[in-house]
């Protein structure tokens, strides 16, 4: 298991050894004893899963403190861009975000602490999306901030006409008017 630090504090990439052979292949995305090494002591609580469509759009979502969740990420079948937002206002990386291509062929996984909101975008046919917690969900803790805030400056790499955006999602706030909880 390889960890990869990005420019932004607490974000890391884990780039699993994948063992191949004739019969196809074997990796471990999750190792307790490894993730405690190089992560600190992290306690999933939850998985989750979904199924999405290709221009599927979900986030960005955080939860709120004392239901704010740390994610390990990854996607299982197609491919996505994943995006963390760091919404920790003493960070010297506040309303920065990184972005990274995560698929079933690169296996990579990204490791979002608690203080970020999260978004996701899949670009395949379908994806199927794979995420462990560190805690539970909590409906009255849920916030988010619009995909397409301009202060932000995404660079989304499908155009906004191929997105499929929920409802919800379409009417989260700017990240201006957020009042970051971190």
């Amino acid at each position: 298991m390889k960890i990869i630090k990005t420019s932004i504090e607490g974000l890391v990439i884990i780039e699993p050894k994948i063992f191949k052979d004739s019969r196809g292949y074997f990796f471990e995305p999750y190792n307790k004893l490894k993730f405690d090494k190089y992560l600190g002591k992290i306690n999933f609580v939850q998985d989750n899963e979904s199924k999405s469509e290709r221009g599927v759009l979900r986030g960005f979502h955080f939860q709120k403190p004392p239901y704010a969740q740390a994610k390990l990420v990854r996607c299982i079948q197609g491919e996505v861009i994943d995006i963390a937002l760091d919404l920790r206002k003493k960070s010297n990386t506040y309303g920065k975000y990184h972005k990274i291509l995560l698929s079933s062929e690169n296996k990579k996984q990204f490791f979002v602490p608690r203080g970020f909101a999260h978004a996701f975008l899949v670009l395949s046919k379908s994806a199927i999306f794979s995420y462990k917690v560190d805690n539970i969900y909590a409906p009255d803790f849920d916030s988010g901030i619009i995909w397409n805030d301009l202060e932000l400056k995404i660079d989304w790499p499908l155009k906004e006409t191929e997105l499929i955006i929920s409802e919800k999602d379409k009417n989260l706030s700017t990240f201006s008017n957020v009042i970051s909880p971190f």
